[in-house]
């Protein structure tokens, strides 16, 4: 087929697929342990008859996309944790004042349990057939310590980042006053021309054939998932953290304290189910390590 002819995806409405030769990769970076309070709301919670309830934990696996797509060229969709999260470095607002990357209370509260070479995102994505330093364009469906830090591979390369708006002014407001529970840091958000940010503010965007970035806040002011097009396995919707697990989505159970705009995260959820029912959509939750797994182990790649 003359690649310049692009093809439509089986929908109940028209859709371009991505171009053939795409591949789509599932990168593991890792994995932290959180209280499920943090995950769904109002569990863990004591009650009259059950004054002291045992906290039940949850591991979670920090997962990021690696698209090969024949017009963009090789596409990350966010870039997980910073390589060393203990590292102690400058305090962003203080200089003079030295601080752990990312601060005892977050290291406390979401220990990373597994990160072996194999995690590092260099090795992730050497271990597609790909190399880092060929990465074209970088996608950030928001900025949160977790998803953000791997941009400190990209300082200085001139890839464009591709992030909300509004995800990129209140994770400066955020970082620069900090608020939000440290849970973005100036850090990983270079202002001084160090990283290549490239903000929109559409509430659809389509990037590439077959690559549609939707406004979905909620999780955060400028929270985008990402939908992908395939043209053999069928259309992925990337949801990062508007669904941190399955549970989000399949009971329709909010998150609990990582929750900020609980009519957002409504409104953003109603859109993704018909979005989903549209295209029968696989969904890849922002954490789930059992969804993840499951896809990592079933194909080495979907095309």
């Amino acid at each position: 087929m003359n690649s310049s002819v692009h093809q439509l995806v089986k929908a109940s409405i028209p859709a371009y697929a991505c171009p053939e030769g795409t591949k789509m990769h599932i990168l593991n970076l890792g994995s932290l342990n959180v209280d499920e309070g943090w995950l769904l709301l109002g569990v863990n919670s004591s009650s009259v008859s059950n004054p002291s309830p045992q906290n039940k934990r949850r591991d979670l696996m920090i997962i990021a996309g690696l698209i090969e797509h024949p017009e963009m060229g090789l596409v990350l969709f966010e870039t997980g944790c910073a390589d060393d999260i203990t590292k102690v470095c400058h305090s962003y607002t203080v200089p003079s004042t030295l601080i752990v990357k990312w601060g005892h209370e977050a290291l406390d509260l979401f220990p990373r349990i597994q990160y072996g070479a194999a995690h590092r995102l260099p090795a992730a994505i050497e271990a597609t057939g790909n190399s880092i330093d060929d990465v074209k364009a970088i996608i950030m469906g928001h900025l949160h310590l977790d998803h953000a830090g791997g941009l400190e591979y990209f300082r200085n390369t001139g890839v464009p980042i591709y992030v909300h708006e509004e995800e990129f002014k209140h994770a400066c407001w955020a970082a620069g006053t900090n608020s939000d529970g440290g849970l973005y840091l100036g850090e990983y958000l270079d202002i001084d021309g160090c990283l290549n940010w490239q903000t929109f503010n559409d509430s659809q965007l389509d990037l590439a054939t077959g690559l549609t970035l939707y406004h979905c806040p909620g999780h955060t002011p400028g929270l985008c998932i990402l939908q992908i097009n395939l043209s053999k396995n069928g259309t992925f919707i990337w949801t990062t953290d508007q669904y941190h697990i399955k549970e989000n989505f399949e009971q329709n159970h909010a998150h609990g304290w990582l929750l900020r705009d609980y009519r957002s995260w409504v409104d953003s959820g109603k859109f993704i189910r018909r979005l989903q029912k549209t295209f029968s959509a696989t969904l890849i939750f922002g954490h789930d390590f059992s969804v993840a797994d499951g896809l990592i182990k079933a194909q080495k790649y979907y095309e």
